[in-house]
């Protein structure tokens, strides 16, 4: 079974019975992309999530632009499209993963370990001659229990608490001109959290929008945290809590197990204007 990456040739060798396909392609700026371009094509027997409606809950306002979802209601989900416990779940997109790895995630803190992003997405697949077609899914509704979460989370309240005893390291997996504070047109408050690192989540990606060798990963990451850091001690964010699994997922494949997710991210964190900002 495969619990990071798997490539389009060890997928087209797995039994379908056992398998369960997750589109994930999404645009943030053009939310209707996703499902137009998977009615255009997509791997044989794929289900479509959607960012905003599967792979989200409800915003307040305060809670960031892609809070988690209700457990419950996405464990229905779920088993409704043939997860359970057995289920070898390959979630992909055409963003490098970056939409991909939040599925990963979900799936993670459900308890459900047998999850994988394609790497490489859909234009690998295509690359390695494997077809798509238009087809919708075949049914078979089967029951997924929620288990102890593999992965995870902390809320606003430890980030802030964190800034005067610190006991974790925030790694923010946004542009490192967003996280400077420079051209922010997503949220309305430019700048990061105080004390955060930066790793653009794209950096862990080759030219083919691969993910690098486990090893190149490994070093890259004890560069900018140093040689041994626990993983434990540090956790991801982005904009929404979505790029920063694309670190997770990173540090997963490196060796590094063990980090959290700040899910609410930097759009929870200035919709508080008594947060600090720094820039």
């Amino acid at each position: 079974m495969y619990a990071t990456l798997i490539t389009p040739e060890q997928l087209a060798g797995l039994d379908a019975d056992r398998l369960v396909l997750l589109d994930c392609r999404f645009q943030l700026d053009n939310p209707d992309y996703g499902h137009a371009a998977y009615e255009q094509g997509h791997l044989p027997g794929a289900h479509y999530l959607h960012l905003d409606y599967h792979l989200s809950g409800s915003k307040n306002g305060r809670n960031g632009r892609h809070p988690l979802p209700d457990g419950q209601r996405l464990a229905v989900d779920l088993g409704a499209i043939g997860v359970d416990e057995h289920a070898q779940v390959v979630a992909y997109d055409d963003g490098g993963g970056q939409y991909a790895a939040r599925a990963w995630w979900l799936l993670r803190w459900l308890g459900h370990e047998n999850a994988a992003v394609l790497d490489g997405g859909l234009t690998a697949w295509k690359a390695a001659g494997f077809a798509v077609d238009t087809e919708p899914p075949g049914r078979r509704s089967r029951r997924f229990a929620i288990r102890q979460p593999l992965v995870g989370a902390v809320d606003a309240d430890a980030v802030l608490a964190n800034l005067d005893t610190p006991s974790f390291t925030v790694v923010d997996a946004r542009s490192a001109e967003r996280f400077r504070g420079v051209g922010e047109t997503v949220d309305p408050v430019a700048g990061h959290i105080p004390g955060a690192a930066n790793r653009f989540f794209m950096s862990n990606l080759d030219g083919d929008q691969r993910f690098k060798p486990a090893a190149q990963l490994r070093a890259e990451w004890e560069a900018q945290l140093g040689a041994g850091f626990d993983p434990a001690a540090i956790v991801h964010q982005c904009g929404s809590g979505v790029t920063a699994c694309h670190n997770l997922l990173s540090m997963e494949i490196a060796g590094y197990a063990g980090s959290r997710l700040y899910p609410g991210s930097w759009s929870e964190w200035c919709s508080d204007p008594e947060r600090p900002v720094a820039r």
